[in-house]
């Protein structure tokens, strides 16, 4: 089937998340956007009534992707086990492939104060994909504790941990790049990156192996 069509919108989508991600909802001009699409500002507001609605729905459409790529997981029929350890993976694989993703939803956690006052509809859309997205993983790992795979843990701290070992991990650039003297976004690093967070979930929240019985 032919490809659908390049969109002037998605054009627009594409410029803002770039531009954001590197310098945040402040330090992005509605000048330097309708630069970066040779559209106009004329074309970025028949599209979007200000840069704040633009804002928020780029970062919602940077978590509907996460959403997509890890629902899957959540609605499969996989172990408890087995589900966390592929949410990791597909959490890992969605960032890398979008460098853009983690830089702009580290941002978009204080940047929202920005338009606080006066929220586009949107910034609702957003909050609402995020707490689903938190719900499930929670849940996941209650289901894990009440099997006996994983041992009874705090679920909200080990979501925070997951996804700070995630999002953060992708979003930390040069300090990142750094500390594990390689590229982020190499092959190499996102292999390792997918096999220290499984290693975490099997040695930090598995339950220990019940003892053989002696003979």
């Amino acid at each position: 089937m032919p490809a659908a069509p390049f969109s002037s919108r998605d054009k627009i989508l594409d410029a803002a998340e770039a531009l954001f991600a590197r310098r945040g909802y402040t330090g992005v001009g509605l000048r330097e956007l309708a630069d970066a699409t040779g559209l106009g500002k004329s074309s970025l507001f028949h599209h979007f009534a200000s840069k704040a609605e633009l804002y928020c729905v780029v970062v919602s459409r940077a978590l509907e992707r996460i959403e997509a790529r890890v629902t899957p997981v959540f609605d499969s029929k996989a172990p408890p086990q087995e589900r966390a350890e592929r949410l990791v993976v597909a959490l890992v694989d969605q960032l890398a492939e979008q460098p853009t993703t983690a830089r702009l939803l580290l941002r978009s956690l204080f940047e929202e104060e920005e338009f606080a006052d006066d929220p586009p509809a949107e910034a609702a859309r957003a909050e609402a994909i995020v707490a689903a997205l938190v719900t499930r993983m929670q849940a996941l790992l209650h289901e894990g504790m009440e099997a006996g795979v994983f041992r009874r843990v705090s679920a909200a701290h080990t979501a925070q941990t997951l996804i700070g070992a995630t999002v953060y991990h992708f979003a930390s650039a040069e300090v990142g790049e750094g500390i594990l003297g390689k590229p982020l976004f190499s092959a190499e690093a996102v292999a390792e990156r997918k096999a220290e967070l499984i290693a975490l979930l099997r040695h930090g929240i598995a339950a220990p192996a019940s003892p053989s019985p002696q003979s």
